[in-house]
């Protein structure tokens, strides 16, 4: 295949998603997806092949798609155009969200099922206060004009709450945006184990609610953590496998 040096380090930044997915049971067996926009081609984006495990992609099994969820790329494997709904919704406007993940764990469904939705319990929820969006269940989300809401929904925060149904992580890189979920997914995690507990719950203030939004706001500008994250996340499946370079 011919491409891009750019492409090419996209792709293998998606495959290594999918399998860092995989290692922490982010997965839903074969649905739901995470892309990524192709750099220096508007509209094109790459996605999974319909039907394999998360555990089994690599970067050249990867499918480029446009916008409505059409192969470009003249790949033999199938995509799930119903399933890049959301994805496209949030690729078409938001043009810092260059990478989306979207999960159905147990922790963030529950979470979402929640009429509270995330609570203020930890330093890790914190994360997010004041940068997560929630949108109400709607059905299957097959529908192209529950995009538009969707997108409204999610504004300018990096992470969306799809009530009833999961959990939206977009970044500007591979990095944030699985920064965003793996933090994301572990403070759904923290709920569920404090809530079952049957004890009485400790909400953080807004004041210092306030306060650790910012801190995480000047660190997230500085980048040095996250950049140290990423490689830490590609030591834990490199020493699993380069395969997914492939």
């Amino acid at each position: 295949m011919t491409m891009s040096p750019e492409e090419k380090q996209t792709r293998e930044e998606l495959a290594a998603c999918y399998r860092l997915a995989a290692l922490h049971r982010f997965t839903d067996l074969i649905y739901t997806h995470i892309t990524a926009r192709v750099p220096g081609e508007d509209g094109h984006f790459l996605i999974n092949p319909y039907g394999w495990r998360w555990e089994e992609i690599t970067a050249s099994s990867l499918v480029k798609i446009d916008v409505d969820g059409n192969k470009v790329d003249g790949s033999p494997q199938r995509v799930n155009p119903a399933g890049f709904t959301i994805h496209s919704a949030v690729h078409m406007t938001r043009h810092d969200a260059a990478w989306i993940m979207h999960t159905h764990t147990r922790a963030g469904v529950a979470v979402a099922c929640m009429e509270e939705g995330l609570l203020p319990l930890n330093q890790i929820s914190l994360q997010f206060a004041g940068r997560i969006g929630y949108h109400d269940f709607e059905g299957i989300a097959l529908d192209l004009e529950e995009r538009e809401r969707i997108v409204e929904d999610l504004g300018d925060h990096p992470v969306l709450m799809l009530r009833n149904h999961g959990l939206i992580a977009t970044g500007r890189s591979a990095a944030e945006m699985f920064n965003n979920m793996f933090y994301l997914e572990r403070a759904c995690e923290i709920q569920i184990a404090a809530t079952s507990s049957g004890r009485p719950l400790r909400l953080v203030g807004d004041e210092i609610a306030a306060r650790v939004h910012q801190q995480y706001v000047q660190m997230n500008e500085e980048d040095g953590d996250l950049q140290l994250e990423w490689q830490a996340h590609l030591r834990s499946i490199e020493g699993v496998g380069t395969d997914f370079r492939a």
